[in-house]
């Protein structure tokens, strides 16, 4: 599992990087054109805390191991695809009905950080 978080933490933050800097070059006259830049730079900065989460989190599994890290780990990556992903989706589509599956994003992002909190209780 810590292969895992160590990966798919680079890559989400990596990916962020890309997003991010694609936004405030390349599309920032096209997102403020819609009224969407602080939307697009929400969804670049959470995608970082993901990737960021899921790098301290396999920092920690380096450590000790257990199934709250593991299940905090899978619920922080779905987090860190879906609630991004929706914002993203609602800059690229203009249809704010990509806003409904952004909570289910926020509840995997919180769900796993309440893991990651009872694990540190057990430990």
């Amino acid at each position: 599992m810590k292969k895992f978080s160590l990966f798919t933490g680079s890559l989400i933050a990596g990916i962020s990087v890309a997003l991010g800097a694609f936004g405030a070059h390349a599309w920032k006259d096209y997102l403020r054109d819609i009224n969407r830049l602080e939307t697009f730079e929400t969804a670049a900065r959470y995608q970082m805390y993901g990737g960021i989460i899921l790098l301290i989190l396999g920092v920690w599994q380096m450590q000790i191991s257990n199934k709250y890290l593991k299940t905090a780990g899978y619920m922080i990556f779905a987090g860190a695809i879906i609630f991004p992903g929706a914002l993203y989706m609602i800059c690229i589509t203009q249809s704010v009905l990509w806003g409904a599956v952004a909570p289910i994003g926020g509840l995997a992002y919180m769900t796993g950080l309440g893991l990651m909190a009872y694990a540190t209780l057990k430990q």
